[in-house]
This record gives structure tokens, C-alpha cells and sequence, in this order.
């Protein structure tokens, strides 16, 4: 049997490719650190009101404090919904079977999530608020407060990507079969 000589593919595609196998458990952990950071920021915050009894002004997360303008910009909420989004299309081709299907749901998600910061963010860039309101308004945000919609979507985004690594790190190996990378163990 040859093997192949040829050189890996070069360019985005190759680092994709690499991302979804060779670096595919790296890629998880940076990623995972990310939205374990971004989660601490929302928990901490909500301490701070409901457990501390903060006025939600006041109540800025971990950053917050020593960076008020972090919580008052759009553009970092955006960034974060963005690398977000990113983050979880970058890496769904390393997930296969199960772990895909639960994964892609995450994504699925996080477009909408997405899509309500790309709201928030043209308003605050052209100073005009959805129906009248005093302050940038998303579409769910109209019937729902700011900090625990916000909280509510990152836990619905991050509950099926728990769901995917899990089937991805842990299933047998019908359900990885496809992965072409080492996040799960082999039999």
C-alpha cells in the first residue's frame, strides 16, 4: 500500500481541515475557554444583583468593574456573539454522528443570538431605538429583561455544545466513527 506523498492542503480550507482534526481537541479547549470566561462574566453579574443586591447599572461582571465601558458596548457584545458564532461554525466539521446534530443546534442558536447583537449594535451606531425605546432593544428584549435574556441565551446556546462534546468525547465509537480527529478515545 503507498502512502501519500502529497503536502497538506495550504491556505483557509487547509486550516480548517486542521482545525477539525489534528488541532480539533486544541480548538475545543481554547474555544471552551472562552465561553467559560464569557459564562463567569454572566453569572458574576447576576450575583451581583440577586445575590448582592446591586442596581443593574452597577452590577458590570468581573471586567465590568475596573472597565465599566466594557458593559455599555455594543461593540463588545457584538464581538463576543461574533466570535462566538465563528467559533462554533469553525469547528462542526470535526463533529460527527450525534455530536453533530447537537452541535449545529448551538449554532443554530447563536445565529439568532447573533443576529439580536447585529440589532443592538446598528441601533446604538445610528442612535435610533427599536419601537421608541430609551436604550438599544433586541426583538426578545421587548418582552424580556436584558441581563437574563442574555443569560437564558448563552445557556441555550451552551447546553447542546455540552451536549455535542460530550457525544463527541465520551460516545462510542459508532457515534465518532466519521471524527477525524483524537477528542474521542478508541476502542
Amino acid at each position: 500500500m503507498a502512502t501519500s506523498t502529497a503536502a497538506p492542503p495550504h491556505g483557509v480550507r487547509g486550516r480548517i481541515d486542521s482545525l477539525n482534526s489534528r488541532h480539533h481537541q486544541l480548538g475545543l479547549r481554547i474555544f471552551m475557554f472562552i465561553v467559560v470566561a464569557h459564562w463567569a462574566e454572566h453569572l458574576v453579574q447576576a450575583i451581583q444583583i440577586y445575590v448582592m443586591g446591586w442596581p443593574i447599572p452597577e452590577a458590570r461582571g468581573v471586567l465590568g468593574v475596573p472597565f465599566p465601558w466594557l458593559v455599555t458596548s455594543e461593540w463588545m457584545h457584538y464581538g463576543y456573539a461574533l466570535v462566538m458564532m465563528v467559533g462554533l461554525f469553525l469547528l462542526r466539521s470535526g463533529f460527527t454522528g450525534r455530536s453533530g446534530t447537537w452541535w449545529k443546534t448551538s449554532l443554530g442558536i447563536q445565529v439568532w443570538h447573533h443576529f439580536e447583537h447585529l440589532l443592538l449594535l446598528v441601533q446604538a451606531l445610528a442612535g435610533t431605538y427599536l419601537m421608541g425605546k430609551a436604550a438599544p432593544t433586541s426583538i426578545i428584549q421587548l418582552i424580556a429583561p436584558r441581563v437574563e435574556l442574555h443569560l437564558f441565551y448563552n445557556t441555550l446556546v451552551t447546553i447542546p455544545m455540552i451536549v455535542a462534546m460530550y457525544y463527541h468525547t465520551r460516545a462510542g465509537r459508532a457515534d465518532n466513527a466519521a471524527a477525524r480527529c483524537a477528542c474521542a478515545p478508541k476502542d
